[in-house]
């Protein structure tokens, strides 16, 4: 016998569900709001949830993380009146069982949960059998719903040779989960070889990946290696990898396929064993359709996908981030140990962090400098342009925010123009804090940010910002 336990505010389909799991023999809990079925899901254990979407507290698809988050992360199947494809993709990526439009057949919606249940024998059964292994996740923090999804992905990934695809905004630590997923693997003892696709010369691109011969080309006086063959029996990571060439995509296809190469102005081809992890913050299926990336490279490669959502939606992994960090870098200086008034965190939490995680600790790197020896951390010590955002953004949440404001004018930019906007800004912005606080020293620079020397040089110039 299984509990089950239906949230939705609709008495006919409570009463329907409860028949349905009834049959069977399976407990059943009804409750009406999202909020009284999370503290239900948080104080008894359940084997599967029904859940709403529409409910009188909310949307069901922003509490599927919380209640997978439960201590018996139950299996969900969510169940809508208003069916609708974005809906559908969503519950199914947040990580719910299926998604099923009210309505449906009694067969479907049993089948449905057989299925679950039979799921989770199987995977409540695996998971007695093996050996309980803590997962290494250096430097990798929080323990937010959304962040420990993740988690279970590097643990399932490591268990696994696949491809492995990271996707992520900018700075949301896709380098990290990429040695996580390394290092928890059977390959944890071999080279992790990092290629920063963003960075390679198109001109020598083919020679830094496949190697070369001694005379294949001006210049090459002697024969070496490339960055596949460094990485055999280990794992290669393509970071970036939406910037490699279109004319190097079906070369590395092939290797891909046949884990076989041959090296520029070779006569030989070498055997190269080794994991493919790649990562990007671009949206390859809309370079696919620009003919921008082959389709056929996307499908090898996205085998295992790990989505990692942006800070500002894990806000509560802020504090523990901080903490951390904070630590690490009063270690580093040589300084004491800082504590933090209320005010700096409510600040921290307020800010969207358009840089994630990498935006976040330069940030706190510019707080220490500015604190110095003060033991507590106040918003004062913040970078000025987060205190203004965070002000200006409680000013227009503020009593006026109600109004009813006037038409946009002609020629208001769309979402997306404004977007990309902002994000210049914002990046141009932090290139110049970048140079005042590594005083214009660019391995420093380098070091600070995360970035290789290419690859900084080139926003640099894109951002039109004079260096040395």
């Amino acid at each position: 016998m299984a509990k089950i336990l239906i949230i939705d505010d609709d008495d006919l389909m409570c009463q329907s569900l409860s028949l349905v799991a009834g049959r069977w023999g399976h407990e059943v809990t009804c409750t009406h709001t999202l909020g009284a079925g999370l503290e239900k899901a948080s104080s008894q254990a359940f084997d599967v949830v029904f859940l709403d979407v529409r409910m009188p507290d909310g949307n069901g698809l922003d509490m599927i993380p919380r209640i997978e988050a439960t201590t018996s992360s139950p299996e969900i199947i969510i169940m809508t009146g208003f069916g609708n494809p974005l809906g559908a993709e969503l519950a199914i990526k947040s990580g719910a069982w299926d998604y099923i439009e009210k309505g449906s057949s009694v067969k479907e919606i049993t089948l449905s949960l057989v299925r679950a249940l039979e799921y989770r024998k199987q995977k409540r059964n695996g998971k007695s059998a093996r050996n309980v292994v803590v997962l290494k996740r250096e430097d990798i923090v929080g323990n937010s719903p959304k962040t420990k999804v993740c988690l279970e992905l590097v643990a399932q990934a490591a268990e696994c040779d696949a491809n492995v695809l990271i996707t992520g905004e900018t700075g949301s630590g896709k380098e990290l989960f990429a040695r996580a997923v390394h290092e928890n693997s059977r390959r944890n003892g071999r080279n992790f070889v990092v290629v920063d696709c963003a960075a390679l010369p198109e001109t020598l691109v083919e020679s830094l990946l496949f190697g070369h011969e001694k005379g294949a080309f001006t210049g090459a006086e002697q024969s070496r290696e490339g960055l596949v063959l460094q990485a055999n029996g280990g794992t290669l990571f393509l970071d970036e990898v939406g910037e490699l060439p279109l004319s190097m995509q079906k070369a590395f296809l092939r290797v891909l396929q046949e884990h076989r190469f041959r090296p520029v102005g070779g006569h030989r081809e070498i055997a190269s064993d080794f994991r493919l992890v790649a990562a990007t913050n671009r949206d390859l299926d809309r370079m696919v359709r620009d003919g921008r990336f082959r389709e056929d490279l996307l499908f090898r490669l996205r085998s295992f996908v790990i989505e990692l959502p942006p800070l500002r939606e894990r806000p509560e992994d802020i504090r523990e981030l901080a903490g951390y960090h904070v630590d690490k870098l009063c270690e580093r200086y040589g300084l004491s140990a800082k504590g933090f008034s209320p005010e700096f965190m409510k600040t921290l939490a307020a800010y969207p962090w358009p840089g994630n995680v990498r935006e976040l600790v330069n940030s706190l790197e510019r707080t220490i400098a500015a604190a110095r020896l003060e033991p507590i951390l106040f918003p004062k010590h913040l970078p000025v342009q987060i205190r203004v955002q965070v002000a200006q953004a409680s000013v227009r949440n503020g009593p006026d925010a109600d109004r009813p404001e006037a038409a946009p004018p002609a020629g208001f930019p769309k979402l997306h123009d404004f977007r990309e906007s902002v994000y210049a800004q914002a990046e141009k912005q932090y290139l110049h804090d970048l140079l005042a606080l590594s005083q214009e020293n660019m391995n420093e620079a380098c070091r600070l940010s995360g970035l290789s020397q290419s690859r900084l040089y080139a926003l640099l110039k894109k951002q039109e910002i004079s260096h040395p």
